[in-house]
């Protein structure tokens, strides 16, 4: 496959990719292209993640970067920030832990909608980075919700399956203009 990453863009629900589960693949220099490109679209689109569906690529991949601020320290221990944008190929969370903590949540692909999402405050992610060398981070807080976020991508999961009850309800109109977007740009 072969992809120029300057064609690269945020693809948004119901864009079938955004449902489909992601295959592993290879670093070589074509990922590492991808990579750099969605790093800006992250930036571009003002997120803290990008999964490869959402630029419409079946690849098990995404980039975050969750800067240091008061409330998150670069270098703690688990980490709570990115002190660069950080690529994860082929992720696996392999310790969910902590307690189940309410948060509200946006993604880029669902742009306008945002709702409440229980996940573990903290996880142990293992996964190759852009140079195939392995790597094993833990996290906790909104580092550790964005990797969890950015996984689900990989496995075809929205927000939108996670929310609570109240947001989906919240959200329902907003869900339908989208889907009347779609299918108006695609002839449904």
């Amino acid at each position: 496959m072969n992809i120029d990453p300057s064609n690269l863009r945020v693809v948004h629900y119901p864009d079938p990719i955004l449902r489909r589960k992601a295959a592993e693949i290879q670093v070589n220099d074509q990922v590492r292209a991808v990579t750099r490109r969605m790093i800006e679209l992250m930036h571009q689109e003002e997120g803290i993640g990008l999964a490869a569906p959402q630029v419409g690529l079946p690849w098990r991949l995404f980039v975050t970067f969750v800067p240091p601020s008061e409330k998150r320290v670069a270098g703690a221990e688990p980490l709570q920030a990115d002190e660069r944008p950080m690529v994860y190929i082929n992720p696996v969370i392999v310790e969910p832990g902590g307690d189940l903590v309410p948060l509200e949540e946006g993604c880029l692909s669902l742009p306008d909608i945002r709702g409440v999402v229980n996940r573990p405050d903290s996880v142990t992610i293992r996964a190759l980075d852009e140079h195939g060398n392995k790597i094993e981070r833990r996290a906790s807080g909104l580092l550790a919700r964005c990797w969890q976020h950015e996984l689900d991508h990989l496995d075809g999961v929205l927000i939108l399956d996670r929310m609570t009850q109240i947001y989906r309800m919240k959200n329902r109109s907003a869900v339908r203009d989208l889907e009347a977007e779609w299918d108006a740009a695609h002839g449904g």
